[in-house]
């Protein structure tokens, strides 16, 4: 499976590639991590070997198998309690940033965190679209505004 010297994964580095897999990292990324820790040249086609959801993984033992899904759910559950996971732990933070940068008076990264909370608070990081109203029903045009006259404040330009 891994390339230069004819040398095998050991059980560490299969246990590295199954762990980093179910962690969702890409076989590339597991290959060049499987290099660097281990010294091991393993090509991101055979690393796939060690993830039960890939085709290339449908042969995987038992052992390795458990490990991937017990890895797997312990990342998803892990992510509840990292901080910017949550969309207002990001919003607070891009709040902070937003008013040390207004205080220094750097204009340009104050707007860049307004624009980054407009995106967080419009969802502008999803591939949702919403192509019909609230719950599916029709879309609703907006109110129309009321054009008010404005008193002339005595200045005696009114028609």
């Amino acid at each position: 499976m891994a390339r230069g010297g004819g040398n095998r994964l050991s059980e560490e580095a299969k246990l590295f590639a199954v762990q980093a897999l179910a962690c969702f990292d890409t076989p590339s990324v597991v290959a060049q991590a499987v290099r660097k820790e281990f010294g091991l040249t393993i090509t991101p086609q055979s690393v796939e070997a060690y993830d039960p959801t890939k085709r290339a993984g449908r042969k995987l033992s038992d052992k390795w198998r458990a490990l991937f899904e017990e890895t797997r759910k312990t990342f998803r559950q892990d992510m509840a309690a990292i901080g910017v996971a949550h969309k207002a732990v990001r919003l607070r933070m891009i709040g902070r940033i937003a008013e040390r940068a207004e205080a220094a008076g750097n204009v340009a990264v104050a707007l860049q965190a307004l624009e980054q909370a407009a995106k967080e608070c419009g969802d502008a990081f999803t591939n949702r679209r919403e192509l019909t109203g609230a719950g599916g029903g029709a879309l609703v045009p907006p109110a129309a505004v009321q054009i008010f006259a404005l008193p002339d404040n005595g200045r005696g330009d009114a028609d």
